[in-house]
């Protein structure tokens, strides 16, 4: 029996990884759960699958949690030490979802243990890719990507010779904004950034697919994640969300990595390597889908995407720093305080600033100094955002 924990259990990712164990119970001890807010998913789910401990990352909810797990024998904890704590708790297989820069540390924790690491959480890899992998080389641990877009590289390059790789295709939907003339950008709202034609995901993510923010984070945990130069990346703007990406070898093949969109698919990809095994996810039947189509991406309406080369040649706390300006930027477009394409100027801005003082950017990929630079990036963004006109 596999011992299991899901950072983020509450989350889109979450949920999807726990229909899968839900399938199989028998072949699965749940360990933890961690959710924040929606303590009361968090405490259906622990019950559910029988969970050794649930936590929730707000300590003004722990009377709840407490509340509704009394009599189940689940404990329950709150905070972020405690879910590090739940994180370092020894399991087989470690699903990280939890969502922006705050699943760094749980992820490091994780593979401190030597588990092997579901990695859903891309920002890990962006502002610690270098820490995350010598972290589980350390430990004798695994990275396995869930990202539909990386856990496609990640099959198209199996039984493959990464040398002979030329390029790495990785498709955009485009986002809610796609096809809006660019001028009306300006005026975008909030309700109209978080509604993506062809994905079902938490609003700051379906934001950020409406900027190509989440796409430019994407470009960089391709680089971290597999080595591959930023010039051999790639984006494609693939309204149809099939193809989630390619790799192009130096024979001129093409690998291409076609599903429907259903996240248990990159999941349970993750969830039985080496093997595959039956998923309950949708055939694709491509006579009715007819036809698929492509662009490439308008750098003037998803400047993120010029930002995330920038970081990419840039490297050390480069990406840290973006994440945590995009993160910041976000919070302030969803309360109201700037427009949507403020947040690339904000981000731009503070890297721009962080370039000119060498030392702020080449420090060493520590956790400490990773929250260090989130800390200062997150007051120079708010210090940016009193300048807009």
């Amino acid at each position: 029996m596999r011992r299991i924990s899901i950072l983020g259990a509450t989350g889109s990712i979450g949920q999807s990884t726990i229909d899968l164990i839900a399938r199989a119970p028998d072949a699965y001890r749940v360990v933890a759960l961690t959710g924040a807010r929606n303590v009361a998913q968090l405490a259906r789910d622990a019950i559910r699958l029988r969970a050794e401990i649930a936590v929730t990352a707000d300590d003004a909810s722990l009377p709840d949690l407490r509340a509704a797990l009394a009599g189940t024998g689940i404990a329950a904890a709150a905070g972020q030490a405690a879910l590090i704590e739940a994180a370092a708790r020894p399991a087989d297989w470690v699903m990280s979802a939890i969502v922006g820069a705050a699943g760094l540390a749980p992820g490091l924790a994780a593979l401190q243990t030597g588990a092997t690491l579901a990695l859903a959480n891309k920002e890990s890899m962006v502002c610690a890719g270098p820490l995350m992998l010598a972290t589980a080389a350390q430990h004798n641990a695994r990275l396995l990507p869930v990202d539909s877009e990386h856990s496609a590289v990640f099959q198209a390059l199996r039984g493959e010779d990464i040398a002979t790789v030329e390029r790495v295709i990785i498709t955009a939907s485009g986002g809610a904004f796609r096809d809006w003339p660019l001028e009306r950008l300006a005026t975008a709202t909030v309700r109209e950034a978080s509604s993506h034609p062809n994905w079902d995901m938490g609003q700051r993510i379906t934001i950020d697919s409406a900027s190509m923010f989440n796409k430019a984070l994407e470009l960089i945990e391709t680089r971290e994640f597999f080595g591959f130069a930023p010039s051999q990346i790639e984006v494609l703007v693939h309204p149809e969300s099939l193809i989630h990406a390619m790799v192009g070898f130096r024979d001129g093949a093409l690998m291409a990595h076609i599903g429907p969109h259903d996240m248990r698919h990159a999941i349970g990809h993750a969830l039985h390597w080496p093997h595959r095994t039956d998923l309950p996810v949708a055939r694709l039947d491509l006579a009715a889908i007819g036809a698929l189509t492509f662009r490439a991406p308008d750098h003037a309406r998803w400047p993120a995407l010029r930002l995330a080369a920038w970081v990419m040649d840039l490297r050390g706390l480069a990406g840290a720093a973006f994440n945590a300006a995009k993160e910041r930027s976000l919070d302030h477009f969803i309360a109201g305080q700037i427009a949507f394409p403020d947040m690339a100027r904000l981000v731009a801005d503070v890297l721009d600033r962080m370039v000119n003082d060498a030392s702020l950017l080449s420090a060493p990929i520590t956790l400490d100094n990773v929250a260090a630079i989130d800390h200062l990036t997150r007051i120079m963004v708010d210090e940016a955002k009193a300048t807009l006109a």
